[in-house]
């Protein structure tokens, strides 16, 4: 097994966790900040949008199971990479789309990515790269919340399923759970 690290802020970060629990080869998922100006923030720090900071998570994967690659074509198709700093109603720089490389060929798969994804969208894309920077973990109440309190909660019932469905018919050969089911 080649254990392997990818960052990515794709809006809510319960939402994109969610979506990547469901690949596989994903060993774990952990939401967390990046990309801000402040030292360990806390999450009321940085939905104010003050920070810098973006939602995002951060995946341990097998590279053997997944490439990097592909987890960028999953990314693109289970959220709007048209939309500047924001994803539908989450609003600011916290819920911007980016890519934070942890190498020079993740750099360059990510550029390719977001050529791959613009032949997919009728507007253009708005992701960014951007350089990787100290990572700090959310809260713990934020970590596996779909699989916790967010199956209770109104706003991720509409959100994330549609998510996931989408990522089930289009990979359905990588989601977890479609192979579970077929």
């Amino acid at each position: 097994m080649t254990m392997e690290t990818a960052t990515f802020a794709g809006g809510c970060f319960w939402c994109t966790e969610a979506v990547f629990n469901d690949i596989i080869g994903v060993e774990k998922v952990e939401s967390g900040y990046i990309g801000g100006a402040v030292p360990n923030p806390t999450y009321k720090q940085v939905c104010s949008g003050d920070t810098g900071h973006a939602e995002a998570i951060r995946l341990s994967y097998d590279g053997e199971q997944v490439s990097y690659g592909e987890l960028l074509d999953m990314f693109f198709a289970t959220h709007d990479p048209t939309q500047l700093n924001r994803q539908g109603n989450d609003v600011g720089t916290q819920y911007r789309s980016a890519i934070f490389p942890h190498d020079d060929a993740q750099g360059a798969e990510a550029r390719a990515a977001i050529q791959r994804a613009a032949a997919n969208w009728p507007a253009p894309i708005v992701t960014t790269i951007e350089p990787l920077s100290t990572w700090y973990p959310a809260e713990d109440y934020h970590q596996e919340y779909w699989n916790g309190d967010g199956q209770r909660n109104p706003y991720c019932l509409a959100v994330i399923p549609p998510k996931l469905n989408k990522l089930r018919k289009s990979f359905a050969a990588r989601s977890k759970t479609a192979q579970a089911v077929g």
